[in-house]
């Protein structure tokens, strides 16, 4: 199988939102250069390329097997949120089948008097969030707070943790982890 480089990286770099003498710059090549490969007029050699590609920045292996004909979605709507939680802790996960997501980021509903169980969870990560409405009592190590609308948290997620509602109105928070362990 024959890959059009030039229209392959013309391609990448729109998808990158970079003009042929922003990539130029940013590669430290020539304006020139960067339009010659596009136009098919040079065939650049490896090490050429990866300098190129370098300044996207992007490996060689991303670059050829990137299916630039449907680039990766980036915005979802309320309903394309795969839900992972059932009532009364619902949990909605944004770009659930992205591959190799290197975060996850949730929107999350705990119904008044709901938890994440009686057991502490402990995973490897970190995990952060913003309290957007009601409060959250969460329990980290040995430190419990509760959180209301604008409060934040941040912690290794191998310490035990838990989150539970108390109180008689729902908690929604946004947030995020990473390595995705949901």
């Amino acid at each position: 199988m024959s890959v059009d480089v030039g229209a392959k990286l013309r391609a990448v770099r729109s998808l990158y939102g970079l003009s042929q003498r922003e990539l130029a710059k940013r590669a430290g090549v020539t304006n020139g250069m960067i339009s010659l490969i596009e136009q098919n007029r040079v065939s650049p050699s490896v090490s050429s390329l990866k300098k190129v590609l370098d300044g996207i920045p992007m490996s060689l292996a991303e670059f050829f097997t990137l299916d630039v004909a449907s680039p990766p979605q980036v915005f979802y709507s309320h309903d394309e949120l795969a839900e992972i939680g059932a009532p009364p802790v619902v949990l909605k996960l944004v770009a659930a089948s992205r591959p190799n997501r290197a975060m996850s980021i949730l929107h999350e509903r705990y119904a008044p008097n709901a938890d994440t169980g009686e057991a502490m969870l402990s995973h490897p990560g970190e995990e952060g969030g913003v309290v957007v409405r009601g409060r959250i009592e969460l329990t980290v190590g040995g430190q419990t707070r509760v959180l209301g609308p604008g409060d934040a948290y941040y912690f290794s997620s191998s310490l035990p943790h838990r989150f539970r509602n108390s109180g008689r109105d729902e908690c929604e928070i946004i947030s995020a982890n990473t390595p995705p362990t949901f």
